[in-house]
């Protein structure tokens, strides 16, 4: 038989209103497209708004292709945004996105000498649902300022930066490498507010090609 105060120690914890260390927010999240990674994400997938930091040995290996099922969902999504892609290496090949599913009326190319600043605005502005860029040395002060645009705007944000990096402190709420395999590439999470630390194998060698030379 309980207590007194176990009955009281339990209608505590049972009160709405309480709070717990452990306890987490549920995360409006978008599928990554890929099953493996949606298991290992915290929430089930990419977060719609907050920043990812996605870090790789070399540009163009594939981390477009880490995100088309997603940025694809987004173009297509209601009311319409712009889905910017600020200072990317390489031209967005337009057949290869549009035959999986994005919406290239909703793609938004930005050539600047600011991107970051670029990148800030976009992500602030809420007339994006998705917002890249591409990066050598940014700042932590800069990062936690587009850390809280994308929060701000209630965009996905997405700072591709190389792997020379990954030691380093960041203040984006999810953060992972990603390196080239021969069928597509192994993703692990170095930040995330939960989820696993465990490489993941992702496949895309059946995908068209998605960008060709500026």
């Amino acid at each position: 038989m309980a207590t007194s105060k176990e009955s009281q120690l339990q209608e505590l914890l049972a009160h709405p209103s309480l709070w717990r260390g452990r306890s987490r927010a549920p995360i409006d999240t978008i599928s990554t497209g890929f099953d493996a990674l949606d298991a290992a994400l915290p929430g089930g997938g990419w977060p719609r708004s907050g920043l990812i930091e996605i870090l790789t040995p070399a540009r163009g290996i594939g981390e477009l292709y880490l995100l088309l099922p997603a940025l694809a969902a987004l173009t297509r999504a209601e009311p319409a945004r712009w889905c910017a892609w600020i200072g990317p290496p390489l031209e967005p090949f337009a057949p290869g996105l549009a035959a999986h599913g994005v919406v290239l009326d909703r793609v938004l190319v930005v050539r600047t000498a600011m991107p970051l600043w670029a990148q800030e605005q976009a992500l602030r502005s809420g007339a994006c649902e998705a917002a890249m860029v591409w990066l050598e040395r940014a700042p932590p002060r800069a990062i936690r300022r587009l850390q809280l645009a994308a929060e701000r705007g209630r965009t996905l944000g997405i700072m591709f930066r190389n792997l020379r990096f990954a030691d380093e402190s960041s203040p984006a709420s999810l953060r992972l490498t990603l390196e080239p395999t021969t069928e597509g590439g192994r993703a692990t999470l170095l930040k995330s507010r939960g989820g696993a630390r465990t490489p993941v194998e992702v496949s895309w060698s059946a995908i068209p090609q998605l960008s060709c030379e500026a």
